[in-house]
């Protein structure tokens, strides 16, 4: 079980005052403290652990959240800045003695510029949100999570999130011109502008997945993109992951990049089709589905391509769509896997690591062979383009055994991460999940460096506490 550290009794005993404070600052409704309306706000999407928070606000604009961070600076109380919930790594999970900072209600757009491709919105706006307000016009935000429907953008800055697309397009970290954050002590800083390579240090670089340690995020200047004239997909499916592995390495090696190529495991292909009825190869162990846009031609040739190599690797079928409808078709069991694993699973642990493509084969072999040793069911979905590993780990919540033995394997699949040369996290975070890992991919001195940067922006280390480093004194 995840360790967090007590809370602190006399901000406890002071709940009251603190909660008269924060109405002091915000409207009746912009302030939740009975214990019921905090019950929302007590877990993420990692919902295996639980805490409800001291209070909820739930500020509409910059100048508000600058004022409650400087509330809670002066009397010492803890904050957790929240989004839409959708963390996996438990990035929102509460403290008792902690104040919630919710962005739910800053969700208005502030400028869409086409001449200079860029839009200014607040954190609060969801991430499909963007590519809504612009698609009309011929335009799109590129970063695509799975939680696009309900994840916002300032979780997405906070997480460095990517998305089926981001082998393309990139993570969000390649997609943001400026921000607007608050201090802890209140103080609002303006990074970066409407336009690439702004002068001075990259602030812009270093607070982009600093997941709420350094900094509340209010507004977000975002790229947009043009459309492109059209896309389409292809199912490729195989005898074992292993050689969809292999396919994989093949594909990228090649110098094509599709816009997306996406894994997933005989398990998962079972749930999706039972949940989408999209189509899907029911005697294949592994599936990659792979999408390229661009014009007819241009379609038609890298798909043609791409066929040829997969053909390479002995495919039970391959499936080139013909129409968008077909692509659609594809696509609508990916989009809903995680869901769609509830159907053979109710519990489960979504893992997020990283790897080189080329040991997509060994590390897929490795987890199988965790999940024999533990006696866990598995489901493999993910980016493989980019090496974003998602194994889905299957458990039962009401076994506290199989609970441990699947934090447990989730661990062993991260360390195995490392060990191949890859990264304990792809855009998950590293949350309250992975915490107790760092020290597995960071050396002691490095991760000293690394709480000094906190320090810097964050001396009684107030923000977000708990996450990211390992439980110390200091956190």
């Amino acid at each position: 079980m995840i360790r967090q550290p007590d809370p602190k009794p006399e901000i406890l005993a002071r709940r009251a005052d603190i909660v008269a404070g924060l109405r002091a600052i915000l409207p009746e409704a912009g302030v939740i403290a009975d214990d019921l309306r905090l019950k929302p706000y007590e877990t993420d999407g990692l919902a295996a652990y639980r805490q409800p928070p001291l209070a909820v606000t739930l500020p509409e604009t910059t100048e508000q959240v600058a004022a409650i961070l400087r509330f809670c600076h002066e009397n010492g109380v803890r904050i957790v800045p929240r989004g839409a919930g959708t963390s996996l790594s438990g990035g929102a999970l509460p403290l008792a003695d902690a104040v919630v900072v919710g962005m739910m209600r800053m969700n208005r757009i502030l400028e869409v510029n086409y001449p200079d491709r860029y839009a200014v919105v607040q954190a609060g706006v969801t991430n499909i949100g963007i590519t809504n307000a612009v698609a009309a016009d011929g335009f799109f935000y590129a970063p695509d999570p799975s939680s696009q429907l309900a994840c916002m953008i300032g979780g997405n800055v906070n997480m460095n999130s990517g998305g089926a697309h981001c082998l393309k397009y990139g993570v969000t970290a390649n997609n943001l011109l400026g921000l607007k954050v608050v201090t802890i002590d209140g103080q609002v800083l303006e990074i970066g502008g409407t336009h690439l390579d702004s002068a001075g240090y990259d602030w812009l670089g270093f607070l982009t997945g600093s997941e709420g340690q350094l900094v509340v995020v209010t507004e977000v200047t975002v790229r947009i993109l043009r459309s492109a004239e059209g896309a389409r997909a292809m199912l490729a499916a195989f005898r074992s992951n292993e050689i969809a592995g292999a396919c994989v390495d093949a594909i990228i090696a090649s110098g094509i990049i599709p816009v997306a190529l996406e894994f997933m495991d005989r398990p998962a292909i079972h749930a999706c089709e039972a949940f989408a009825h999209a189509g899907y190869p029911l005697d294949a162990e592994a599936m990659l589905i792979i999408e390229v846009e661009g014009s007819t031609e241009e379609q038609d040739r890298l798909l043609a391509q791409l066929s040829d190599i997969c053909r390479n690797y002995d495919p039970i079928s391959l499936k080139v769509s013909g129409s968008p409808e077909e692509s659609l078709a594809i696509w609508k069991g990916r989009k809903g896997a995680f869901g769609a694993i509830g159907r053979i699973s109710p519990d489960y642990l979504c893992m997020d690591g990283t790897i080189p493509t080329s040991q997509l084969p060994n590390v897929l072999r490795r987890i199988q062979e965790m999940s024999d040793s533990y006696g866990l069911k598995v489901a493999n979905i993910f980016h493989a383009g980019d090496g974003n590993l998602h194994p889905l780990i299957m458990f039962d919540a009401n076994d506290e055994a199989s609970f441990h033995a699947a934090e447990q394997f989730g661990a062993d699949i991260l360390k195995l991460c490392v060990e191949v040369g890859g990264c304990l996290t792809g855009e998950h975070g590293v949350g309250v999940e992975k915490r107790d890992l760092m020290p597995v991919q960071f050396r002691p001195h490095e991760l000293a460096q690394q709480r000094r940067l906190k320090s810097a922006f964050d001396p009684d280390w107030l923000l977000n506490p708990s996450k990211v480093f390992p439980l110390t004194e200091a956190a």
